[in-house]
């Protein structure tokens, strides 16, 4: 992102902010979240939270709620439809169980990488399409707030490298990966993430996917699996979500609705440059801790990218919904192939 983009960002909402001049009458929401803490409540919900109310001069005011508060933290869009919470703040990709496009808009194996994710969704119409499907599909009103870079393949307590390593193995996971883990041999299972640690820790299972890492710091894995698999190949980026009740939404005012968008995308921009910075510093974090890095074989890399095409090309043949989304990110991909020749230069 060049700079002048966050200046403008930050100008308009300056300029919004202070238009019409007193806080007029509050609006107060519940927020329903996915999480119970680490940079996703914190780096996300709170912050996405605290510029609202700062944007609207007091005006919307939104009380944030740890996962399983107000309903089930995996069906937070659920939540929201209902009236439980007027907002919330989810991973779309837990909603692929009830329609697998869900994880073209939330990452999956066969993504692209952060920059270009952010890149589709803002200027290459993915913000628009994801909008449009959650409307006819959910009954509720989307927008991105908060994304990663490109996860930690597993926290575990077994090495893993190879193809065989992932037989048999026990993992955590969520969304599509949870298919794809199968087809290469593995047993994965998905718990909310409040119940990770306690999982792994007994053993009950025997490695994680979570977030990046140094999310993963916060969730304490480390302490109890000694391994940290990297590049997380099965999910490159992942974008967050915030949703919206409907008839909530219709109750603001055009200005007020602009600033809520500005939060989520200085939310989302903040979040890819913060999660960036601090995954720089947590490697040597984790050796310091005891654990041992290793990285996944090139062999297992491509094997998880096959994987993932294959399962998108058999989604997209289904579902006409997916197929449109598919077509729409491969389109993009076109456009930007061989980007690094212009937009990268040697290295030290």
């Amino acid at each position: 992102m060049r700079v002048v983009t966050a200046l403008k960002i930050g100008a308009a909402a300056a300029v919004l902010a202070l238009a019409g001049g007193a806080a007029e009458a509050q609006t107060k929401w519940k927020m329903a979240t996915g999480w119970g803490g680490g940079p996703l409540m914190e780096n996300g919900s709170k912050a996405f939270a605290a510029t609202v109310a700062q944007l609207t001069d007091g005006r919307i005011e939104i009380q944030v709620f740890p996962g399983g508060a107000l309903g089930n933290a995996l069906k937070v869009p659920e939540t929201v439809k209902n009236g439980i919470a007027e907002i919330g703040h989810t991973w779309i990709g837990y909603d692929w169980g009830a329609d697998t496009t869900t994880v073209l808009f939330g990452g999956y194996a066969g993504s692209m990488d952060t920059e270009r994710m952010l890149h589709w969704i803002y200027e290459g119409g993915g913000l628009e399409l994801q909008r449009q499907y959650r409307d006819e599909k959910f009954g509720v009103y989307s927008t991105v707030a908060f994304i990663r870079t490109a996860e930690a393949f597993l926290h575990s307590r077994k090495p893993v490298r190879t193809l065989d390593d992932l037989k048999g193995l026990k993992l955590r996971t969520a969304g599509a990966w949870l298919d794809m883990a199968k087809d290469l041999g593995a047993a994965p299972v998905t718990t909310p993430g409040g119940e990770v640690y306690t999982a792994l820790e007994r053993g009950v299972i025997d490695a994680t996917e979570w977030g990046t890492l140094w999310e993963n710091i916060s969730m304490g894995f480390h302490k109890v699996a000694k391994y940290v698999i990297i590049p997380g190949v099965h999910q490159p980026t992942a974008p967050f979500e915030i949703v919206i009740n409907k008839e909530a939404w219709a109750k603001v005012s055009d200005k007020d609705k602009k600033l809520v968008e500005i939060a989520a995308r200085l939310t989302t921009f903040d979040t890819w440059t913060k999660v960036g910075h601090e995954d720089a510093k947590a490697l040597d974090f984790y050796k310091k801790q005891g654990n041992e890095v290793t990285e996944l074989s090139l062999e297992t890399q491509q094997a998880v990218r096959k994987v993932a095409r294959k399962w998108a090309d058999e989604q997209a043949a289904k579902n006409p919904w997916f197929a449109k989304v598919l077509k729409s990110q491969d389109e993009f991909e076109t456009l930007w192939k061989g980007a690094e020749k212009y937009r990268n230069v040697a290295g030290k």
